[in-house]
């Protein structure tokens, strides 16, 4: 039989890989900035490690209307996404350093599909599927936000 102490100590051994582990299948929670997109303003939690970009918006069920994800990479690259683990339906403005949207992806939930930027970008911005297209927001519009220089 095994002592309080003993399993205190186990515990404390195995808690932090078992906290670890539900944090996986948990939404992770980023600081938020505002970006505008003409009229209409996002609040949008930025993901600008590799651990939080790989996370992004997996296992979230719900999102906000005018809330998304901004994907800030350390270098401009062709940014290529999936939907592992992404409960959500999403769109993806895949964005140039002055805020310039350089084309526009939906996404399709739990697919391993890859939806490539059509040339080298530093940004990405996750909203709900449809956000944009419902908004005129299209290629070639400016989006303004500190990111972006504005």
């Amino acid at each position: 039989m095994k002592t309080l102490a003993s399993r205190l100590l186990a515990l404390l051994a195995f808690g932090p890989v078992a906290v670890a582990a539900i944090a996986q299948d948990a939404p992770q929670q980023l600081p938020a900035i505002q970006i505008t997109a003409g009229i209409h303003n996002i609040q949008a939690q930025v993901a600008q490690t590799p651990d939080q970009r790989a996370t992004g918006l997996m296992f979230r069920r719900t999102m906000g209307t005018n809330d998304g994800m901004l994907f800030a990479f350390e270098d401009a690259g062709v940014q290529c996404f999936w939907m592992k683990n992404t409960l959500l339906p999403l769109s993806a403005a895949f964005i140039a350093d002055d805020g310039t949207v350089v084309n526009i992806e939906d996404m399709k939930p739990q697919t391993l599909d890859s939806h490539c930027s059509k040339k080298p970008v530093r940004f990405v911005l996750e909203m709900n599927q449809g956000w944009f297209a419902k908004r005129g927001i299209k290629s070639g519009d400016k989006l303004s936000g500190t990111p972006f220089g504005r």
